[in-house]
């Protein structure tokens, strides 16, 4: 798992929660952060906040979604953007469930486990990024 938000308090209450739930979880500071971390990285999920620095959710998940090693790599937005057209706009834009902070912690293990077991062969085995810059 490869936890993406710009808080360290919710990065570490994500990470904490489903460490205990077994997934091993790597942590990302914002979108930039992540993409760099994908390069040598290959996640089963990524958990994406909206609101962060260098590069935001939508515009990190927009470039996911550019590239075919990770066009299918599950994405679940934990983010307090809760408006219709945040949700509307996550959607169009391929990701697989949306929490809106304050979550509960057992809904976002629920979530995330539905996303990873129902998409476990989405990104293959060993596939790693090329070093293409995401545009």
């Amino acid at each position: 798992m490869l936890v993406v938000d710009d808080s360290e308090v919710i990065r570490q209450l994500i990470a904490v929660n489903l460490e205990l739930e077994g997934f091993e979880v790597f942590l990302a500071e914002d979108g930039q952060d992540c993409l760099e971390q994908l390069r040598s990285l290959v996640p089963d999920a990524i958990t994406l906040d909206v609101v962060m620095p260098r590069l935001d959710g939508f515009a990190t998940l927009a470039r996911l979604r550019g590239a075919a090693a990770t066009r299918e790599l599950p994405v679940v937005m934990v983010t307090a953007c809760a408006q219709e057209c945040d949700l509307v706009r996550g959607r169009e834009l391929g990701v697989q469930a949306y929490l809106t902070k304050p979550f509960d912690p057992q809904e976002l293990v629920r979530t995330v486990r539905k996303v990873v077991f129902s998409r476990a062969s989405a990104f293959p085995a060993g596939a790693r990024l090329p070093d293409t810059s995401y545009k």
